[in-house]
């Protein structure tokens, strides 16, 4: 499938399973760098972690609920 057939949730769950693949492939070593890099701080898995959270925090938001304002139509129900 093309971007362009997918859903924005599809969307956001490539980019989820990709920047964890990329995690998973820049993994430090015993040595506290990473292996493919050959740098202490990975500005590659820095990217995949920034992904990541930014995952979160829209999964986050999109799941909270508003609270409702009462309608003026509708009629009181007594509880």
């Amino acid at each position: 499938m093309t971007a362009p057939f997918l859903s924005l949730t599809q969307i956001r769950n490539r980019l989820i399973l990709t920047a964890r693949a990329i995690l998973r492939d820049h993994r430090t070593g015993p040595d506290g760098r990473c292996p493919a890099c050959r740098t202490p701080d990975c500005p590659v898995a820095a990217a995949a972690r920034n992904v990541l959270n930014a995952a979160e925090e829209v999964q986050q938001r999109s799941t909270a609920t508003q609270p409702t304002k009462p309608d003026r139509d509708d009629p009181q129900q007594d509880v």
